[in-house]
């Protein structure tokens, strides 16, 4: 027994060696730190939706296993490998690869992980021993493809629950929803909408599952949540309990969503972006009908080459043209979404670099900066002349969020990003005018707790700067933040003990995505443990940096992401 093992840990090291990455299981960063692997996948499309094709060399496969192993992939791979194999953040799987390593090889690599990067599914029991055998099996067969989504589908899928002559005509309630906070309740497919003032749970309204952004229109009233299974739902702030009027799912997995911002444009259109099938979609702002649906496939940035799924990432809406600026992840394209005419519609097309992900503002609103984040760069779009006004070389896999906004005290005008792959972040300049020297490079990197971070914050009003490590694997970083001081940025950072704060029973307590109030005053956490544990949002007083209130409530599961109404219609960062 004592050989076996050995051997196995032999073959496991000679795997790490050749570098290859064989699956994400838990749906988390492969190839990278541990830290990038600690994020569970989220559920992207049903096991039946995909057409199933068994490889005749590759190791046989019932019909019900291949239903379980494909409901795995789709649940926990997809996100980084693509729905094809294809790769993105993670590697190619496609049975060319796969088959001529083998059975063995891949149930070895899987269920005990290596020192490169790939987690021990198996030995951990996350994965059970038949599971683990299952997917070094499936992974040998072609990847099923899943059905096209389309306009017919679209519209099936479209409701107007409330149609707007029959919406308030003022707002019904007393809430300040100014400082209204939009809460994802990740398992549950929910967000919690939190009165800022009272820290009292409003209402909990019904969405997509595992919401990853919310947005507000320009006006304030409507929110706009999009889950990763792709339904978009439509919230009217202003009735007296405030609810869905409308919804519609875009695709099968998506991450983004965002409204016309340009004046005459405002809350005209919203747009959606999709994973699969890789597009993005226009629709009336007021009601979400699809008006247009436009593919992303094409080619890449560098070697010119066909990608069947260039998922859509990031998309924000421009304050100099009546445009969308949509990420397209695999090819590194960024396109200028021109929505002034859609039965013309011009679309500027910005070679950029692969893998862009997500992205913000800088302080001026002229200049988008996003992340391509396995290409290790920052990526600056001029959105005034639709052109390419930078691409800056930064730490391993950024992973800004929207990013931080500051006024360096030698620098000028700043951004920062910090790193999924590493402890650093990388503070760039904004300003081509007044700081000409300085726009566009990396003017200062500054050492955080680690790798695993997920999103930095501060607020124009605020000296400091708040930088989150939920997906470190160690509990003193991922249950903590580092607080840096704008007014003196060689200081060494201070650690907040936000889970401890928390006062919560047992689970992971990851600490996750700070976010002010609309004073700028305030810093709400999510403190984030398994479903069936207990989590919380904890506040902190900016100014003294000291716990100030502690929400725990039964409904508060899973939290992750929260949009403060204000910052989020205004861009504040």
């Amino acid at each position: 027994m004592k050989n076996s093992k050995l051997v196995m840990t032999g073959v496991v090291l000679a795997l790490s060696m050749a570098s290859v990455n064989v699956m994400a299981a838990s749906g988390e960063h492969p190839n990278t730190p541990e830290s990038e692997m600690r994020y569970k996948g989220a559920p992207t499309m049903g096991a039946d939706s995909a057409k199933e094709t068994l490889t005749p060399k590759a190791p046989p496969l019932t019909k019900k296993e291949f239903t379980r192993a494909k409901q795995i992939f789709f649940e926990r791979c997809a996100g980084c490998h693509g729905v094809l194999r294809k790769g993105a953040t993670g590697k190619p799987l496609t049975p060319d690869i796969t088959l001529t390593k083998g059975t063995d090889y891949l149930k070895a690599f899987i269920g005990y992980g290596s020192p490169a990067g790939m987690p021990n599914f198996g030995s951990s029991g996350q994965l059970s021993e038949s599971d683990v055998d299952l997917m070094a099996r499936y992974l040998q067969h072609e990847p099923p493809v899943p059905p096209e989504w389309g306009m017919k589908e679209m519209k099936s899928s479209w409701k107007v629950i409330v149609p707007p002559e029959k919406r308030p005509k003022k707002q019904m309630n007393n809430f300040n929803l100014k400082n209204l906070f939009s809460v994802t309740l990740r398992d549950t497919g929910q967000v919690a909408l939190i009165d800022g003032d009272s820290k009292k749970i409003i209402t909990i309204v019904d969405t997509g599952y595992a919401v990853h952004i919310s947005r507000l229109s320009n006006s304030g009233r409507y929110l706009f949540v999009i889950g990763r299974d792709a339904k978009v739902n439509l919230i009217d702030l202003w009735m007296e309990k405030p609810d869905n009027v409308a919804e519609i799912k875009v695709g099968m997995e998506a991450r983004s969503v965002e409204t016309s911002k340009y004046k005459g444009y405002e809350d005209k259109y919203a747009i959606a972006g999709s994973y699969w099938p890789p597009q993005y979609t226009i629709m009336d702002g007021d009601t979400l009908e699809p008006l247009k649906i436009v593919s992303t496939r094409g080619m890449t940035v560098d070697t010119q080459e066909y990608h069947p799924e260039p998922r859509v990432a990031a998309i924000v809406a421009s304050h100099q043209h009546p445009e969308f600026i949509v990420n397209v992840k695999e090819t590194g394209k960024i396109l200028m979404v021109n929505y002034s005419d859609l039965d013309n519609l011009k679309v500027t097309t910005i070679d950029a670099a692969r893998y862009l992900h997500d992205g913000g503002w800088d302080s001026t609103k002229r200049y988008f900066l996003t992340a391509a984040n396995k290409s290790n760069k920052i990526v600056v779009v001029d959105s005034k002349t639709d052109k390419l006004a930078g691409i800056v070389e930064v730490g391993k896999i950024p992973h800004p969020g929207r990013g931080a906004n500051f006024e360096d005290p030698k620098y000028g005008p700043v951004w920062a990003t910090s790193h999924l792959g590493d402890d650093t972040i990388a503070v760039i300049g904004t300003d081509p005018v007044g700081h000409k020297k300085y726009a566009w490079k990396v003017v200062r990197t500054l050492k955080g707790q680690g790798g695993g971070s997920l999103f930095i914050k501060t607020h124009p009003k605020s000296r400091h700067l708040y930088v989150d490590t939920p997906l470190n694997p160690e509990t003193t970083n991922s249950q903590t933040v580092a607080v840096f001081d704008l007014k003196n940025l060689d200081k060494p950072y201070k650690v907040l003990p936000i889970a401890k704060w928390a006062n919560l029973g047992e689970g992971p307590k990851r600490v996750v995505q700070p976010e002010f109030n609309k004073k700028g005053d305030e810093v709400w956490f999510s403190v984030w443990s398994g479903k069936k544990q207990e989590s919380a949002i904890v506040i902190v007083d900016d100014k003294t940096l000291k716990l100030k209130k502690v929400i725990k409530d039964k409904r508060l599961v899973t939290p992750t992401g929260k949009f403060n109404v204000y910052n989020t219609m205004h861009d504040i960062y």
